[in-house]
């Protein structure tokens, strides 16, 4: 499943530059993961990096998206095919 920020966020700018996904935004007032770019971390990372540095712990699964790993590689894989092959690196 993608995950979520709740309200506990404290927009300690951390997690977003964290997201190889690009998941992570600046909402009208915290911060927000698209559930549709995010993978967590599923082809990048054993664990979901905005999870493991977030410092209030404020990150968490999103229960109104359920994905398998499988749906989530297969998430990762598609995000990959819309990057131009000279920005892979």
């Amino acid at each position: 499943m993608a995950l979520l920020i709740t309200d506990d966020c404290i927009n300690c700018d951390v997690c977003e530059p964290e997201c190889p996904n690009q998941a992570i935004y600046q909402g009208e007032l915290i911060y927000e993961i698209d559930w549709m770019r995010c993978t967590e971390c599923v082809g990048h990372s054993e664990k979901s990096l905005c999870v493991e540095i977030c410092p209030v712990d404020c990150i968490l699964p999103d229960p109104s998206h359920l994905e398998t790993k499988d749906e989530l590689f297969l998430k990762y894989q598609h995000l990959l095919m819309e990057v131009p092959d000279t920005e892979r690196s």
